[in-house]
């Protein structure tokens, strides 16, 4: 490996110019750790309010954005088993992944699914990570049962719905373009245009959601909850209107709904292997039979992740933003 790389880092909070070329040290394995020379690296939601100042990385971490990507393992530390240098590897990353090099625990790195391309994998670890914990694992989708997700056309609504359609439930998605419902609609997910249709009204009419996976908060909030059947569980991963709102505890008591949340990026490594171990044995099979895929809407280069960033924020992407990282 050599002693240096080219990196995108973040010049100061503030708007995508912010984020410059720059060369950094390659990072070196720790006991449990492996480094992967990238190929293609995921742009998410957190890069974003990273770069805005308002996510910063868990103590240890790269101060560099980037939390999933794909490649070879170039190096790995003293404690690591089941993975050599030399495999290909897609992987969920505390940050680093806007750089040719970057460093994981060895745990949370994946191999590539079969019949998957390294561009493809790169977008799958931050998504399938949060999506899995959420709707399986903590919001226990079963089949039959009527889902809702908000941001239908997202990473994470394009991938949840796939999930959820292969377990067997029933599946609503909001999205804010007739572009947009139609690709909802193609995965399998009754599409709800939240411009000009209410899906408070459209899940009532259902039966109620059952579960509710949301990234928007704010407004949706209360809206979410009148949306849910009697024992709905709704579970909040991001507050793209922000985390507060005004709820009468009185009907969640009397209806008996659950609400619930988390953030991936602070799990401890633990909780993290976790969710790895569940995607490696559940949903690794659903891509291999073709049940579950990555839409990539595009790509970009590293040195123009400014542009890959301001794509996001238009919101006008459908599915996954990639990084291309070239070496010298």
């Amino acid at each position: 490996m050599p002693d240096s790389m080219n990196a995108i880092e973040i010049a100061q909070a503030g708007g995508p110019e912010m984020l410059v070329p720059t060369r950094r040290p390659v990072p070196a394995p720790g006991h449990d750790d492996i480094v992967i020379r990238l190929d293609f690296a995921g742009v998410n939601r957190p890069d974003v309010a990273q770069r805005m100042g308002s996510y910063a990385p868990p103590p240890g971490a790269s101060d560099l954005p980037g939390l999933e990507g794909a490649g070879t393992v170039v190096a790995i530390g003293s404690g690591v088993s089941g993975i050599s240098v030399g495999d290909r590897v897609c992987a969920l990353l505390p940050g680093g992944g806007y750089a040719e090099y970057a460093l994981c625990h060895h745990a949370h790195a994946l191999p590539i699914p079969d019949g998957m391309t390294l561009r493809e994998a790169a977008a799958l670890p931050e998504t399938a990570f949060t999506v899995w914990s959420n709707v399986v694992m903590r919001g226990k989708l079963r089949a039959g049962e009527r889902f809702l997700v908000h941001g239908g056309s997202s990473g994470i609504g394009t991938l949840a719905i796939q999930v959820a359609v292969a377990l067997g439930a029933r599946v609503w998605a909001t999205a804010g373009s007739d572009e947009k419902c139609e690709a909802v609609a193609a995965l399998g997910a009754t599409p709800i245009n939240y411009r000009t249709q209410d899906f408070v009204k459209i899940m009532r009419e259902a039966g109620g959601a059952n579960l509710i996976l949301d990234m928007v908060g704010g407004s949706y909030i209360e809206r979410n909850l009148k949306s849910l059947d009697l024992d709905g569980r709704l579970v909040q991963i991001a507050f793209l209107e922000g985390p507060k709102a005004e709820i009468n505890f009185a009907f969640i008591m009397t209806r008996r709904l659950t609400v619930t949340g988390a953030t991936l990026r602070p799990q401890s490594d633990a909780a993290k292997a976790e969710i790895a171990r569940e995607l490696r044995e559940h949903l690794w099979p659903l891509i291999r039979v073709g049940k579950v895929r990555v839409l990539i809407d595009s790509e970009y280069a590293l040195n123009d992740a400014a542009e890959a960033h301001r794509h996001m924020e238009s919101s006008s992407h459908i599915g996954k933003i990639v990084l291309r990282i070239d070496h010298d």
